[in-house]
């Protein structure tokens, strides 16, 4: 399966913020949006991803300060992209080896989407239940 399929079931729509906006309101949007992260967007693009875990990390070494200070202070920028071509295999290895729960999907050099380790772990069940489905229809038909 594709990520393009993951897309077209859970739909494309990216929850963004700015390097600019406190931490403050980004937790305010996350909880609002029931999400794990958020991509971080400047005037060309993405530039960086933050997750509650990064606010998490940052809060205990920084305390309750944090919470005024910019997205830019916690963002990870070092960004791992997929394409909808990639297949769902591939991202999990690649979210495996990267240890990222979360990755912004890149079309013609846009962003097309995200794809969460719980995506990618629910499109995992979907084809196996289906596998075992098709295999149990062909044992009880044979």
């Amino acid at each position: 399966m594709r990520i393009a399929d993951v897309l077209k079931a859970k739909g494309a729509t990216v929850a963004t913020t700015t390097p600019e906006t406190s931490v403050a309101v980004l937790l305010a949007g996350l909880v609002d949006r029931n999400i794990g992260a958020m991509v971080v967007v400047g005037p060309g693009g993405p530039v960086g991803i933050v997750s509650e875990r990064d606010v998490v990390h940052k809060l205990h070494d920084l305390g309750a300060d944090l919470l005024s200070r910019p997205v830019s202070e916690i963002m990870t920028t070092h960004l791992v992209f997929c394409s909808p071509e990639d297949s769902v295999d591939s991202l999990s290895a690649v979210m495996t080896h990267n240890r990222v729960r979360h990755i912004p999907v890149l079309k013609d050099g846009r962003l097309a989407g995200i794809v969460s380790i719980g995506d990618v772990v629910k499109t995992r069940m979907q084809e196996l239940e289906s596998s075992r489905e098709q295999l149990q229809a062909y044992i009880t038909q044979g």
